[in-house]
C-alpha cells in the first residue's frame, strides 16, 4: 500500500496563524492568542463593527502601526514550503495570513493564494483608491487618527477581509481549484474554524487527496485526516517535507 508522502501529484498548502508563531507572530485561538488574551481586539476584526465606530478604528491604526509582522522574518516551516516549491512538485499555498512571510521566505507569489488579504496594503471602503499601509501610517503618525480616503473621504481600512466581509470569488476559486486537484492536502497550523478556509479539507479529500494536519490543539477535520501531527510545527514541517522528498 502506497503511503500518503509517496504520492507523486500536486500538494497543497493551507497555512494559518500557527505557522508564523516561531517568527514572533502570536496566534489568535490559541492559549496565548491574540484573542485569548484580549477579547476585545476580536472586534477590531469585525466588519460592521469597524465601519460603525470611529474609536475602533482609531484602535485599529494603532494594531497596524505596533503589528509585529513589520519586524518578523521567516522560519523553518516556511523555508520548508520553498524547498518543497523548488524541488519541482505542484505547490500551491494557500494561507488565511497576511503577513507574506511565504513570499518574504522565498514562495513564488504566483504560487501563494492569500485568501483573507494582506496587511501591506490599504483600500478605501467607498471608491477604488489604494495604498501603501507604510503611506497611511505616516498620516497616523502626522496626527490622523483615522485618516479619510484622500479621493472620496470614505473610511480605510487594511487590505484584508475582515469577519463578516465576503471573499474575493476569484481567489476563493483558486483555492478550491488546488484543493480540489491535490492529492497531498497539508493543513499547518490553523483552527480550521473560519470557513470558507477550512472546509477546503473536506473538498481535498472528497477529491481524493490525502490530508495531513498539524496543529497543536484537535481541530473539527481531524476525523477526515490521513495523519495528524500534534508536535511543533518547526520541526514536524521540515520533516514531513523530508518525507515526501524521499530523504
Amino acid at each position: 500500500m502506497t503511503e500518503w508522502y509517496e504520492r507523486t501529484g500536486r500538494i497543497a498548502v493551507l497555512t494559518g496563524a500557527g505557522i508564523s508563531t516561531d517568527s514572533g507572530i502570536p496566534d489568535f485561538r490559541g492559549p496565548r492568542g491574540v484573542w485569548t488574551e484580549d477579547p476585545i481586539a476580536e472586534l477590531l476584526s469585525t466588519y460592521d463593527n469597524y465601519l460603525a465606530d470611529s474609536g475602533l478604528r482609531e484602535r485599529s491604526w494603532l494594531a497596524r502601526r505596533d503589528n509585529p509582522a513589520w519586524g518578523a522574518r521567516p522560519n523553518d516551516a516556511h523555508r520548508a514550503l520553498v524547498e518543497l516549491e523548488r524541488s519541482g512538485r505542484g505547490v500551491t499555498i494557500i494561507t488565511q495570513n497576511i503577513d507574506r512571510l511565504h513570499q518574504q521566505a522565498g514562495s513564488a507569489p504566483q504560487r501563494v493564494v492569500e485568501i483573507h488579504g494582506n496587511m501591506f496594503d490599504v483600500v478605501c471602503v467607498g471608491c477604488a483608491y489604494t495604498a501603501s499601509m507604510a503611506a497611511a501610517l505616516e498620516r497616523v503618525a502626522a496626527g490622523e487618527s483615522d485618516p479619510p480616503c484622500p479621493e472620496c473621504g470614505g473610511i480605510l481600512k487594511a487590505d484584508v477581509i475582515m469577519f463578516g466581509q465576503a471573499l474575493d470569488q476569484r481567489t476563493l476559486m483558486k483555492a478550491a481549484l488546488a484543493a480540489e486537484t491535490a492529492e497531498i492536502f497539508l493543513a499547518i497550523g490553523t483552527s480550521l474554524q473560519v470557513e470558507p478556509a477550512a472546509s477546503l479539507c473536506g473538498r481535498a479529500v472528497a477529491a481524493g487527496a490525502s490530508l495531513i494536519i498539524v496543529n497543536a490543539e484537535p481541530t473539527p477535520y481531524d476525523s477526515l485526516a490521513t495523519e495528524v501531527v500534534r508536535e511543533p510545527i518547526g520541526t514536524a514541517l521540515p520533516r514531513l517535507v523530508d518525507l515526501i522528498l524521499g530523504r
